[in-house]
């Protein structure tokens, strides 16, 4: 079988533009029952994943498990917020490529404006700010794809293998050109929140010296 790599692009270009997401008037406006809140997120980024008909965006012990984890504040009266919803939604994004740890360092500042309607600095804020973040980005990725496609096309045109076996080389090379760029961005965003975490110790260390320091003047 001939592999049609030009084909395969336009495909994966034309999915790129139909990538479902939530923006903040898609959201209920109301809380939602556990039941309710899995329903909303399968229906809405079921598209999302490699295989939509058996992959599960999020499921009550996934749940239960990022409130163990501290990503998560605990339902009132068993209902989740808007609040709830948002940060699952970033959850469910970074959780493809970082660990547990590393959200919740991400996400801690996150926590911290959960529940604060009366400052225009909310998590509503944050994620609508982060929404047109994402839409400003997408026509930049799409022209680093055509860009890292065309370079692979470069390679192995003068090997001495047949056509089949060169178009599967240079797709190799596509998805090396893939996995290099994944790699580095990843290890830049663990060494970025390595630094965060020992900037925060630094600065919890200091203030508790102060404390100690002025709770020993007092005596």
């Amino acid at each position: 079988m001939t592999i049609d790599n030009d084909d395969l692009l336009n495909s994966v270009m034309a999915s790129l533009g139909r990538i479902d997401t939530i923006s903040l008037s898609d959201m209920p406006n109301i809380d939602l029952y556990m039941d309710q809140l899995t329903t909303f997120m399968d229906e809405r980024l079921k598209k999302t994943t490699r295989y939509p008909d058996t992959d599960k965006i999020l499921t009550k012990t996934m749940i239960n498990n990022y409130a163990k984890n501290n990503l998560l504040p605990p339902p009132v009266r068993k209902k989740y917020s808007k609040d709830h919803l948002i940060l699952l939604i970033f959850i469910y994004y970074y959780k493809s490529i970082l660990s547990i740890n590393d959200i919740q360092t991400l996400i801690e500042p996150l926590k911290e404006r959960f529940h604060i309607s009366d400052d225009e600095f909310n998590l509503s804020k944050i994620y609508e700010t982060t929404y047109e973040l994402q839409n400003e980005e997408l026509e930049p990725v799409m022209e680093d794809l055509k860009k890292k496609y065309a370079r692979s096309l470069e390679t192995y045109e003068d090997a001495d293998i047949s056509e089949e076996e060169r178009k599967r080389m240079q797709m190799f090379s596509f998805i090396t050109l893939l996995s290099y760029d994944v790699y580095v961005k990843k290890l830049l965003i663990e060494k970025i929140l390595d630094n965060v975490v020992l900037d925060e110790k630094e600065s919890s260390s200091k203030k508790d010296k102060a404390k100690d320091k002025k709770n020993k003047n007092k005596e």
